[in-house]
């Protein structure tokens, strides 16, 4: 049984206890009617929260029987009072009835509390498969936990127009590992689940101005659903020491964000990031503040690390067109780079960044017998060409359509990096979380730059 329910049970023993007292005094004052009453609302009640309790329970539980004893309790009373006209001999009566109360209020606390399970219930709201990874290890841990029910329902997400309204949907459901039984968004009644915990892994609420979460699933309306609304960040950044002040006022964009502001628990990639997340918020927000954060901000480490992790020792099936270009006609192995290119990257350097592309293309054609490039562009990068860089648009796009066709390279539009990072011997590209992916891993990193063709 969920925990707000056993609260709620645990509410209506404490109404039962008001009852009580009221139907002791209208007994002592031999108020028939209202005693009847109040009986029947007892017993009423009683039998509603056992019926729920044997169908969570199962039959046989002993809350259900102390029930059980107690509904007959009430028909005795009602019996005893009615057949009786003897006022003094009521009056009597009422402290035994107030005794007899008290020891049913008591085994029912006592037997709540150790005869019926606290049963968790948590919900994973990931918007883009492609970030599944920040949340993943967390899941599969919670399918170990007893007497815990996890749910993963993928919210929808709006592409952004011109004006930053929001437009074209996506839905991604479809997108997920086949391991990984998804739960539709409209399927799943919020309010009355209320679940435990909710982890989120987009921080950016309406502030985004390139996609946006469908406004039910910002993070300042989640917390009114949950006890514990959790936020993981769907990227890491490069790990760098609490003192060093330059670096922090570079990144403090990711930091000072909705989710962070709303959760209740924030999840970080480490300690030393996590007194990052500390310092910034509490300058932020008044030193007097550092306490709550520094109890809400824990540094347990990041489920992208334990994902490319579990991926490079144990494995993935690769996809039949890789595996065709991975291999030479003698068998053996090409060397294997993983090139990625970033939004920011594009919208800071323009014309510059899309030069840079095919100049990149051109190179590794030229080093195709001995190298597979594998070419993954950020998930998002077509929306944001098209909200904020339209007039790129074409020309990004006809390349992208020749790298497709071509036989020596692969344009890596998978849900997730998993393949690519399973594989890859090296990482060539921009400047972004994946670097600290790869280096966590020490797979080797080069960064591009965009004015050197």
């Amino acid at each position: 049984m969920r925990k707000k329910e056993k609260q709620d049970l645990s509410n209506f023993i404490d109404l039962l206890e008001q009852a009580h007292a009221q139907i002791v005094a209208c007994v002592f004052r031999d108020e028939k009617n209202n005693v009847n009453q109040l009986l029947i609302d007892c017993q009423e009640g009683a039998i509603s929260i056992g019926t729920m309790v044997e169908e969570s329970e199962g039959e046989g539980n002993n809350f259900v029987h102390i029930l059980e004893q107690y509904c007959e309790s009430l028909y005795m009373i009602g019996q005893e009072v009615d057949s009786t006209a003897d006022k003094a001999f009521l009056r009597k009566k009422s402290t035994q009835y107030d005794k007899m109360f008290q020891k049913y209020v008591e085994n029912l606390r006592v037997s709540l509390n150790n005869d019926v399970r606290t049963t968790k219930e948590i919900v994973f709201l990931p918007y883009n498969s492609s970030m599944w990874d920040s949340l993943e290890s967390v899941y599969l841990k919670s399918l170990e936990e007893p007497d815990c029910e996890s749910f993963v329902i993928p919210i929808p997400y709006f592409e952004r127009d011109k004006d930053g309204k929001l437009g074209k949907m996506h839905y991604e459901g479809d997108k997920f590992p086949d391991n990984i039984k998804i739960t539709n968004y409209e399927e799943y009644d919020f309010q009355n689940r209320h679940p435990d915990k909710i982890y989120i892994h987009n921080p950016y609420d309406a502030s985004n101005y390139v996609t946006s979460v469908h406004p039910f699933f910002y993070s300042k309306n989640l917390k009114q659903y949950t006890d514990d609304l959790v936020y993981i960040p769907y990227f890491v950044l490069r790990e760098i020491e609490p003192n060093d002040y330059a670096s922090i006022a570079g990144m403090e964009h990711f930091i000072k964000v909705p989710a962070v502001i709303h959760a209740n628990t924030v999840i970080v990639q480490s300690e030393n990031m996590r007194q990052i997340y500390i310092d910034v918020m509490t300058k932020e927000t008044g030193e007097e503040s550092r306490p709550y954060w520094e109890e809400k901000i824990k540094g347990y480490g990041s489920p992208k690390f334990d994902k490319v992790r579990r991926i490079r020792e144990e494995g993935i099936k690769l996809p039949e067109e890789w595996e065709k270009k991975l291999y030479r006609n003698d068998g053996t192995r090409k060397k294997v780079i993983f090139y990625n290119t970033s939004v920011v990257a594009l919208l800071n350097y323009k014309e510059t960044m899309i030069d840079k592309i095919e100049s990149v293309i051109k190179q590794f054609e030229e080093m195709k017998d001995n190298v597979l490039l594998i070419w993954r562009p950020h998930p998002l990068m077509l929306s944001t060409i098209d909200t904020m860089r339209p007039e790129l648009g074409d020309r990004y796009r006809k390349i992208v359509e020749n790298y497709k066709k071509c036989e020596w390279g692969v344009y890596d539009e998978m849900p997730s990096m998993d393949y690519v990072l399973s594989i890859c011997d090296a990482y060539y590209g921009d400047g972004s979380s994946v670097v600290w992916l790869c280096q966590n891993q020490k797979i080797p990193v080069m960064i591009q730059n965009p004015c050197i063709k």
